[in-house]
């Protein structure tokens, strides 16, 4: 699971020409978001000035720029300056601004002619285009009436966006003030779109919410410098000269005590006893208002494909099967005389699989990530710059969150990559599963597949950060299987977790697919899920109230695994002794994250130019020897 810190989601491109009226720039949208939207409504006007590569070019810089200042907590992650003071406006107009203007960005796009473009061009614009369309689709549904779930909310992103925030020097710091300053409107903006949720009957179920309350209490601590917040202002760089320390942390500690804690304690009090009692009873996404076709909209961003919930139900029942009959033989090979039930039950149970310390278990996923990282030559030829490390949970969020996720990090911010790796309850995180989390999380998934779309060159700047699920993480269960080939799972119990963790995302599309349009109830998920797997209870329901709160973006693992693997079978049939793994690794890199359509276009054009190469020096080759006289078969 990749988990990255966006109070907003990148604003999506759109594919007719809107203007933008004169109500969009009203005061309640930041002057200079209002600004590039301006410019973004003109650049139509700019027909016959340069080349059409150039105008796209500037289309992209403008459209990027906008994004920035819409999105400055994404900016601050991917290390763009100056906007580290500002939060994310999340006014109705503002919401209004960002949908008017994709359409806007449409227009600009039908103004440059495609057929003009370099063919790496023409994919840029595509990919674009693909998301103009994904956006207006999307214009229906209002997530953002459910900005707050036991995974995410200004109760996570908040406390995770001050800790990661550059802290060089005094300027940074002041910046960090701001931002804490700035946290009541957060606040207020946030009541104010989960009570038009409450109006709307548009809220994440009962169910999934029991913890959030406390999560939010967790934030409210006596001494604000054990804030998670005031991370930054407990040790101080020498750049930041002693003589402002003392101020800046006093006015850090006021801030704490008269913005950012009594903004919380609003929060707290609002969804205890106001947006949770009146959240809704049911858990299906077809419950609500739009609901089937908002499910159906999900599944198909979320894969990028045009299969139905119904399709991919059925391909998640086959895959059980056929993994189920995988893990029931290597049981057979351990010895041990029981059932599968009970099998199962001696792995989530016996002392010998789980650490006693916390320490112990960062420790033990740090060692297994040493010991990938030299046989990453063996698969790839180009490995990412960025480092890499393993960090807990924080504590403020672990009890609900997942058993670990990868932090993207960042060259432009200095900001190393990370594993998250949650400490809480050692008795539900099974030494066997490990191997198979850290080649997701980490190495050869998430951190090596992330950094070197950042790296990749010659492309827009949201190209490096283009984020399709299917393919993010497809890649990274695809990593899971590639432990064979650099000796992990050589304990029969690590290799039965990497099968656990590979039917844990098959059974992710029929408990995913059976909850939001089937009618199961979260019982008959949990069930399921326990029947075939041997992950622990407490991992299995926060696994399927995570299915809950974001309805189908399960399905992409599965789904994207399935397509990578299909491409490399074609790929070594196709090319014979000729294949190279570690090209075709590379290939499927080398142009960041793209959906699976498009992977499959590049895959089997680079199958064919490999092809035509080989017989091209084949037929060289059988040149030079019929003009030297003789052959040498």
């Amino acid at each position: 699971m990749m988990r990255i810190m966006r109070m907003m989601r990148k604003p999506a491109l759109a594919l007719a020409a809107l203007l933008l009226t004169a109500a969009l720039a009203e005061a309640a949208v930041p002057p200079d978001v209002a600004e590039y939207g301006k410019r973004i409504e003109q650049f139509s006007a700019t027909r016959g000035q340069g080349s059409e590569s150039e105008r796209l070019r500037k289309l992209f810089d403008l459209f990027w720029e906008y994004q920035m200042h819409a999105s400055p907590e994404y900016a601050t992650f991917v290390g763009y300056p100056g906007l580290d003071d500002r939060w994310s406006d999340l006014s109705p107009e503002s919401i209004e601004f960002g949908r008017r203007l994709t359409h806007t960005i449409g227009g600009a796009l039908a103004s440059i002619d495609r057929a003009q473009l370099t063919p790496a061009e023409q994919v840029d614009y595509d990919l674009a285009l693909r998301h103009v369309r994904e956006g207006i689709e999307g214009e229906p549904f209002h997530g953002e009436y459910m900005l707050v779930t036991q995974l995410g909310g200004p109760q996570q992103n908040v406390p995770q966006l001050l800790s990661i925030m550059p802290a060089g020097d005094v300027k940074a710091y002041e910046n960090i003030l701001a931002r804490m300053r700035g946290v009541p409107r957060v606040i207020d903006q946030t009541i104010a779109l989960l009570d038009r949720g409450l109006q709307e009957g548009i809220t994440p179920p009962k169910v999934t919410l029991r913890d959030v309350p406390g999560q939010v209490e967790s934030l409210l601590v006596d001494d604000p410098l054990k804030s998670p917040m005031l991370k930054t202002f407990q040790k101080f760089p020498d750049t930041v000269p002693a003589a402002d320390r003392e101020r800046l942390t006093r006015e850090a500690v006021a801030a704490f005590r008269e913005q950012v804690a009594p903004a919380f304690r609003k929060l707290h009090g609002y969804l205890a006893n106001t947006y949770l009692p009146a959240a809704r009873e049911s858990i299906a996404m077809g419950d609500l208002p739009n609901g089937k076709a908002w499910y159906a909209y999900q599944a198909r961003v979320n894969t990028t494909t045009n299969l139905t919930p119904e399709q991919i139900h059925q391909i998640g029942l086959a895959e059980v099967k056929r993994i189920r009959q995988e893990m029931d033989a290597l049981m057979a090979t351990t010895g041990f005389q029981g059932s599968f039930e009970d099998f199962c039950k001696f792995l989530r149970t016996d002392p010998r699989f789980f650490y006693d310390k916390p320490e112990d278990l960062l420790t033990g996923f740090r060692d297994i990530a040493k010991r990938i990282d030299p046989e990453l030559v063996k698969l790839f030829g180009k490995l990412p710059r960025l480092p890499y490390g393993v960090i807990p949970v924080p504590a403020y969020s672990e009890k609900s969150q997942t058993t670990a996720y990868y932090e993207e990090g960042s060259l432009a911010a200095g900001r190393p990559g990370e594993l998250n790796a949650n400490t809480y309850d050692l008795k539900s995180r099974p030494k066997w599963e490990m191997e198979a989390l850290t080649s997701h999380e980490a190495v050869p998934g998430h951190h090596l597949q992330l950094s070197l779309a950042q790296e990749m060159e010659g492309v827009p700047e949201w190209r490096r950060h283009d984020d399709y699920t299917a393919f993010v993480e497809g890649w990274a269960l695809y990593a899971e299987s590639l432990g064979n080939e650099i000796g992990l799972y050589k304990d029969p119990y690590s290799h039965f977790g990497q099968l656990t963790y590979e039917i844990w995302r098959a059974i992710r599309l029929v408990v995913d697919t059976g909850m939001h349009t089937m009618g199961w109830t979260r019982q008959r998920a949990i069930d399921y899920f326990r029947a075939n797997s041997a992950k622990t209870e407490h991992d299995i329901e926060v696994e399927i109230d995570r299915y809950i709160v974001s309805p189908g973006q399960a399905l992409a693992y599965k789904i994207g695994e399935l397509k990578i693997k299909e491409l490399r079978a074609y790929a070594q049939r196709e090319l014979g002794p000729k294949f190279d793994v570690r090209a075709f690794h590379d290939h499927v890199l080398g142009n960041g994250a793209v959906p699976l359509d498009l992977l499959e276009k590049s895959v089997r054009a680079w199958v064919a130019e490999a092809k035509s190469g080989a017989k091209a020096a084949r037929q060289a080759g059988a040149g030079e020897g019929a003009a030297g006289g003789a052959s040498n078969p």
